[in-house]
């Protein structure tokens, strides 16, 4: 159905998955086609769902929703994650941009204001503050000096990896940085040797680890 949102909802209380289904349907534009009470389960069922979006708990008794966006997004970056939590927490926060998820959002929030916020995100919005991703990257810039890889790249690089650890494309970054697409390409290979990696997948989980590091 063209127009309409898919969405796959996480959340270990049935009651509130309920209450989500029947909210967002509501809209007339959203569609539910799946949801999951484990972390487990919806890793697994979300990818083959082709959702949009991703409504994801922040925590859950057998991991976070956090963990589930950086999981499906590193099979599938065209799913778009909106974290619902009942917790004001800055280092959940960090953790859910670095996991690449577009939007972070209390479950105290309005209705009217959720089903807006899946909007936003389907249409490729950001939902969390530019300048919380500058904190996060400043975290990542400042890592603990006991990962030598870190040091070897340069500010450009960084900067770059930390757009990496978002969730953008090539072509995105490039946007963003203002700079040709082959440029980004050439700068993510030469992250990915630096750290030696093979795959931008593993540079965003190492970068993830890095800001656990240096948060403790």
């Amino acid at each position: 159905m063209a127009g309409v949102i898919r969405v796959f909802l996480l959340d270990d209380h049935e009651v509130v998955r309920h209450g989500l289904r029947a909210l967002l349907e509501s809209a007339g534009d959203i569609v539910v086609v799946g949801e999951s009470g484990t972390a487990a389960e919806a890793t697994a069922r979300i990818p083959a769902s082709h959702v949009d979006v991703a409504v994801l708990d922040a925590r859950l008794p057998d991991g976070s929703g956090i963990e589930v966006c950086r999981a499906v997004r590193a099979v599938d970056p065209h799913v778009r994650a909106l974290i619902l939590t009942s917790y004001d927490d800055d280092e959940a926060l960090f953790a859910a941009i670095m996991a690449g998820a577009s939007g972070y959002v209390l479950k105290e929030i309005a209705g009217h204001d959720l089903v807006g916020a899946v909007r936003q995100v389907a249409g490729g919005n950001s939902l969390i503050d530019p300048s919380l991703t500058a904190r996060v990257l400043d975290r990542v810039r400042n890592g603990p000096a006991t990962v030598p890889e870190l040091a070897e790249l340069t500010e450009q690089e960084l900067k770059l990896l930390g757009l990496i650890a978002e969730g953008l494309t090539n072509r995105q970054i490039g946007e963003r940085m203002f700079l040709a697409e082959k440029t980004v390409k050439n700068y993510v290979s030469s992250i990915l040797s630096k750290l030696g990696l093979e795959r931008r997948t593993q540079a965003a989980v190492l970068a993830s680890k890095l800001l656990g590091a240096s948060g403790d």
